[in-house]
């Protein structure tokens, strides 16, 4: 029996997720109607399906798939919840696990199942294979992985509740996003005092890892009271040449949360990141 997804908001993301599902004989549909010319445009380049109405495509659908801009997620499921639905919903956008069980629990309310779903990686392409963690009731979550077996987005369910794998998006996300911007800061301020070729240079020869090199963790807590001195140093060099500072300080102040780590190299990492964590 084929499949059938009704995609909410075809953007690059979802449109070409829905693409890689349609290889499997899944047929994707998704609603044209208010939809940018550009959106248009990537949902026929990825093979999905118009339909008249978002009442006619949640009729025909098995799930939904919601691939939306965060601050929309509520309100795109308070627009699907309006409709009677008989499927499942997917809600697959970056957001943190209290707002994924919040729209669970409205899906509750109306009978309508949900898993979480959390994409990590770019869009599908010739060098690009994201992950599409799922978490929730197992059945569904083997039938909608099935869906996308053999293409380029990778299904992998998680044995855990709804908000886990919004929780995952988070943690990764809080790293990628932030290392992006901070290094859009480290290069403002080099810039700012004509040492861009300098940094540029001492950038190439990086080969570290830092977010797989957990085993490296427990050395910066023991230094932690170091370090916080030296982002209170960058914070003002920041300040000094305009540019924003909130990032060095806040740093600063997570170190402190190891202030009393101080030279103790031999910490686990469980035991430094539980130091993070504030009690309650």
């Amino acid at each position: 029996m084929t499949t059938t997804f009704t995609l909410l908001h075809p953007g690059a993301m979802g449109a070409r997720t829905g693409g890689e599902a349609t290889r499997t004989g899944t047929r994707v549909l998704y609603v044209p109607t208010g939809r940018s010319p550009a959106s248009l445009q990537r949902a026929r380049a990825a093979g999905l399906e118009p339909a008249d109405s978002l009442a006619s495509a949640l009729a025909a659908s098995d799930f939904v798939l919601s691939v939306c801009p965060p601050h929309a997620a509520e309100d795109v499921a308070r627009e699907v919840l309006a409709h009677p639905f008989r499927g499942v919903y997917v809600e697959a956008n970056a957001i943190s696990p209290d707002r994924t069980r919040r729209i669970a629990a409205a899906c509750a309310e109306r009978g309508v199942p949900m898993l979480d779903g959390s994409i990590v990686g770019g869009p599908p392409g010739p060098d690009s294979a994201p992950r599409l963690y799922l978490s929730g009731e197992s059945e569904q979550v083997a039938r909608l992985a099935g869906a996308f077996e053999g293409t380029r987005v990778v299904a992998r369910p998680l044995d855990a509740e709804i908000g886990a794998a919004s929780a995952l998006k988070m943690a990764y996300a809080s790293y990628q996003k932030s290392a992006r911007v901070l290094a859009a800061v480290s290069h403002a301020l080099a810039a700012h005092h004509g040492v861009g070729p300098e940094l540029a240079r001492e950038a190439a020869s990086l080969t570290a890892n830092i977010l797989a090199e957990t085993d490296q963790l427990p050395s910066v807590a023991a230094r932690a009271w170091r370090w916080a001195p030296e982002l209170g140093e960058i914070a003002a060099t920041l300040r000094t040449a305009g540019l924003p500072a909130e990032m060095a300080d806040g740093a600063a102040a997570v170190l402190g949360r190891w202030a009393d780590d101080k030279d103790d190299h031999g910490l686990t990492v469980d035991e430094v990141l539980r130091h993070l964590r504030t009690e309650g």
